[in-house]
């Protein structure tokens, strides 16, 4: 049997985040891991010894023909590496870590590089994109403001607040047009902004309405 949620956690719950900022992208790619760590130094630092941890704990022992078996491992995503290079993989990262730890040497402040970071900067904005204003919109919903009605009315106010929030943190990035495109599209919206709007237009006007 696959392993219980507290378990799951105990074990693989961080190296599951290290994995996920990998997820489509390769194990050489330096843009993934300087997104984790650049989050985690900005929201959580502590976590990133955690992960450290678990990494290593995974590489030291990999999953046997059992576990396997019952499922009781983590799975490690295609990342463009054969099976027998990816222990070494993962306690290079465990490295990489350790050192950012013990150094001090955190990524300097930026916007979001990669598909990951922007979903976990932006948690509950993406949950409203990707939620709301996915291609099935225009079935669901009259226009963009019976949508966001919609999420309004059957979302706690803290996590409303939590959205006002993310909003103002995104504008105060240097993006252009293009970038609130990008950034739109990548937390998860697929449906163009209500005209007049442009992208950034939208997500002030969003911002507005909220406060």
């Amino acid at each position: 049997m696959s392993l219980k949620p507290l378990e799951y956690d105990q074990k693989y719950g961080e190296l599951d985040q290290v994995i996920r900022a990998y997820v489509g992208r390769t194990a050489d790619d330096e843009e993934a891991l300087t997104a984790y760590l650049r989050h985690c130094w900005r929201t959580r630092p502590w976590a990133i010894a955690i992960a450290e941890h678990q990494l290593r704990t995974y590489a030291q022992n990999p999953p046997g023909r059992l576990r396997l078996r019952l499922g009781e491992f983590y799975p490690v995503p295609d990342v463009g590496l054969p099976d027998a290079e990816i222990q070494d993989w993962l306690r290079t990262l465990a490295d990489r870590l350790r050192e950012s730890i013990e150094t001090g040497t955190a990524p300097s402040p930026a916007t979001p590089q990669t598909h990951w970071e922007w979903q976990a900067r932006f948690p509950e904005l993406g949950q409203l994109l990707g939620g709301w204003f996915s291609q099935d919109m225009p079935d669901e919903f009259e226009d963009h403001d019976a949508a966001l009605q919609d999420y309004l009315d059957g979302t706690d106010a803290g996590l409303v607040a939590q959205l006002s929030g993310e909003l103002h943190d995104l504008l105060t990035l240097p993006l252009d047009e293009s970038d609130y495109a990008l950034a739109l599209a990548e937390l998860g919206m697929e449906v163009d902004p209500p005209v007049p709007y442009g992208p950034g237009a939208w997500l002030a006007e969003l911002a507005a309405r909220l406060r």
